[in-house]
């Protein structure tokens, strides 16, 4: 395949030199010539927003920096997704849109330099004419590789594909700082075919993050076949989370063999009413979480972003079932060890009018923290900071607990507050708190008096 090196485009390699131009050009001519590779040597190139081409691999050698510019005009407004809905925003640093056959590789570095936009979005948003860059983005595409990269500092989030599909995402190591507002890891976002794995992701806000537009997104695209596997995530609000943005449907997710320390919560499921959509068909497995407030969270009240503070959102009495209504169906977890847990083992609440259904827990190990920093598990109205807490469960059906193990709890391992056909079987409870209190505690009658066992 024919390679093309950027140096001979005029690219310099002084890391102050602007040298987009080079870069595209490079990219234009192998695309034009029916594909080939656009090497990056060893040095560190400046460099603004770059255009991706159908058929053309952009290679980072070891040792080369990709290193992107802080100058907003330098980030041509783009139509693109913005959380969930079609806007204008500042073009992605790397971006490619109605493509085939692309893909970044390498083992080079792409500096995203966010400082600068991270202080405007904290102090100054007003400043900010167009949503921030994400770091990776392609939109409409098929067959996207990215590999063996190392991702830091990017402005929002990092990888963002947009109704990509047949989508591989393998080896990256990212890095933004745990304080850095919105830079999620990894956010396929209404796309299929997706297969992550091999990662680290230390970031300040989602490592991993499933969606598939919101209310306001005019066309209801699901997300869906979707791997992840094999992964390490470090701080970041969420391991591996599915939603808010789901209203175009979430399906057919397997998350495996996945370590996930500090982050605040570890698989969370979040939407409220208005969004509509269904997340099912979920599978769970070979987990281990390290120093976590919450390692499981289901959540249907969930009050961030527009409109969430409404009543609709927060009113927990029941209301009809229409397409604004959200659904979270068949998702099961199995063979997870939590240590350090610090609010609960275990968050589930669903709707009044449309319960979380069809859940199961087989052979989960979770130890809660000895000295827990009171957290806030889900975020919802009506919950307040808790430590030491079992699982804690609202409107919920049909939800099994198999070979659980909750150790160093405080109160019920199981509270269940209106669940149909709610099981425990061959739980334990270990080193409770006192040792008077209740394996189960079910703190409203449940529609069939005999659904609940332990």
């Amino acid at each position: 395949m024919q390679v093309y090196n950027i140096i001979d485009y005029g690219a310099v390699r002084d890391g102050d030199t602007l040298t987009t131009g080079a870069i595209q050009s490079a990219i234009d001519a192998a695309n034009a010539a029916g594909g080939g590779t656009v090497y990056v040597p060893a040095g560190t190139y400046l460099t603004g927003a770059i255009l991706m081409k159908s058929n053309v691999n952009l290679m980072l050698s070891p040792g080369s920096v990709l290193s992107f510019s802080t100058n907003p005009a330098d980030y041509p407004p783009v139509t693109s997704r913005w959380e969930g809905v079609l806007q204008e925003v500042h073009s992605p640093c790397i971006f490619g849109q109605d493509l085939e056959n692309v893909s970044v590789t390498g083992n080079g570095k792409i500096n995203g330099n966010g400082q600068p936009w991270w202080d405007k979005k904290r102090n100054a948003p007003e400043e900010l004419e167009y949503p921030r860059p994400t770091l990776i983005s392609f939109y409409n595409c098929r067959r996207v590789t990215l590999r063996d990269l190392n991702l830091v500092n990017s402005p929002s989030w990092t990888v963002n594909p947009i109704r990509c599909s047949d989508v591989t995402v393998d080896n990256l190591s990212i890095h933004n700082p745990a304080d850095s507002p919105n830079t999620d890891g990894i956010n396929p976002e209404s796309c299929r075919n997706v297969r992550i794995s091999n990662c680290h992701i230390d970031v300040g806000d989602d490592c991993i993050a499933i969606k598939a537009g919101t209310e306001d997104t005019a066309e209801r695209i699901p997300c869906e076949n979707i791997t992840i596997s094999n992964c390490t995530m470090v701080h970041g609000h969420g391991g591996v989370v599915l939603g808010s943005e789901m209203s175009g449907s979430i399906r057919n997710v397997t998350i495996t063999g996945c370590v996930f320390q500090h982050t605040d919560r570890g698989i969370r499921l979040k939407s409220r009413r208005g969004r509509g959509g269904i997340i099912e068909d979920i599978r769970i497995s070979n987990i281990v979480m390290d120093d976590v407030i919450c390692p499981i969270k289901l959540n249907l009240y969930y009050f961030c972003g527009p409109r969430g503070k409404d009543k609709y959102v927060w009113d927990k009495n029941p209301y009809p079932v229409t397409e604004e209504t959200p659904s979270f169906r068949r998702i099961h977890f199995a063979n997870i060890t939590a240590r350090r847990v610090h609010a609960a083992a275990g968050f589930l609440y669903g709707l009044a009018e449309q319960y979380i259904s069809e859940i199961t827990f087989d052979h989960i190990d979770i130890s809660m923290a000895e000295n827990a920093v009171p957290g806030v598990p889900a975020m919802m109205a009506g919950i307040s900071e808790m430590n030491n807490r079992g699982f804690y469960l609202g409107n919920v059906r049909d939800v099994r607990f198999h070979h659980v193990t909750i150790e160093n709890h405080e109160g019920p391992a199981f509270y269940v507050e209106n669940g149909e056909r709610v099981t425990a079987l061959h739980c334990e409870s270990r080193n409770t708190k006192h040792k008077e209190e209740l394996l189960v505690q079910v703190n409203a009658p449940p529609a069939n008096p005999d659904a609940d066992e332990v």
